[in-house]
């Protein structure tokens, strides 16, 4: 049987990444599932040849050992039951994680790293990360603390976009609810272009009424082939997506979106819904690849 792959986490002893180890680690005694920590940075181009006193090691290397050992302590601590491995390597984080995202069953970070200037906004890492993992990845946001809250909420949301048959994002936030025990709920937000309007008192609402119902078709859709052993509940919502998810967020334990993933393409690879939800989303995001 081969071996189960990791859930990865991107640790820098930053708060925010210790709240990734916490979150990863619940993960991963709830799919029982090993953990992996990895710390990455390309030190040698910051210190040269300096050394720590006494160790023979670059201070960075140093430091970043620490790191991951005493967010293993801290996993460990949290579940025990869960095996957990670490790795320092001296490569930039970004490249990094995205190589380890190819052989994970899940990457998770924080908002930011510790040079982040405010966690309101998404640390440069995650946000490039986000746009190239090649598995689902989590971005653990939603408090304000350095501890992992509890999930509280019962539910997990996602959200569906204009062509939702076969996507993976459904299919990732059937089998998270189904691990939790929690129902689903799968949100389809929809606008009316303002020029499709009519002062015509006989065609008023008209095509309101035909985007709402091409969005209760694609939720539809969405939820085809979706298990019978989970509960779901729909909700078609006139608004932005990313207010619509946002929103919908505040109430919810993990907000998952889907990211088209092109073969070829080399840029940032996530949409302005996902960008905006990891911006802002009150809960931990998860961003699913949707491969062509």
């Amino acid at each position: 049987m081969p071996k189960a792959l990791p859930i990865v986490v991107g640790v820098d002893g930053s708060e925010p990444s210790l709240r990734a180890v916490d979150w990863a680690a619940d993960e991963a005694a709830v799919r029982g599932l090993p953990l992996r920590l990895v710390y990455a940075s390309l030190w040698e181009r910051y210190e040269g040849t300096s050394l720590a006193d006494d160790i023979g090691k670059p201070s960075e290397q140093v430091l970043a050992e620490d790191v991951v050992a005493t967010a293993a302590r801290r996993a460990h601590h949290r579940r025990p039951e869960v095996e957990i491995s670490t790795d320092v390597l001296p490569e930039e984080p970004e490249y990094a994680l995205v190589r380890e995202s190819r052989s994970a069953s899940a990457l998770v970070t924080g908002t930011r790293g510790r040079s982040g200037l405010a966690e309101a906004l998404l640390g440069s890492v995650s946000l490039t990360v986000a746009g190239h993992a090649q598995c689902p990845m989590v971005v653990v946001r939603g408090n304000h603390d350095n501890q992992a809250r509890t999930a509280t909420h019962g539910r997990v949301v996602v959200g569906v976009g204009e062509k939702p048959a076969g996507s993976a994002a459904v299919r990732f936030a059937f089998e998270e609810a189904r691990r939790r025990g929690v129902p689903v709920e799968v949100v389809r937000a929809w606008r009316c272009p303002a020029h499709e309007t009519t002062d015509h008192p006989l065609m008023s609402g008209e095509p309101a009424r035909l985007h709402e119902q091409q969005a209760v078709e694609s939720l539809e859709a969405a939820l085809q082939d979706a298990p019978a052993d989970v509960e779901s509940h729909r909700r078609v919502v006139e608004g932005p997506t990313r207010a619509v998810l946002v929103d919908a967020s505040r109430d919810a334990d993990l907000l998952i979106v889907g990211a088209k993933r092109r073969p070829g393409h080399y840029g940032l690879q996530l949409g302005r819904v996902a960008h905006g939800v990891l911006h802002h989303s009150a809960c931990p995001v998860v961003i699913v690849p949707e491969h062509p």
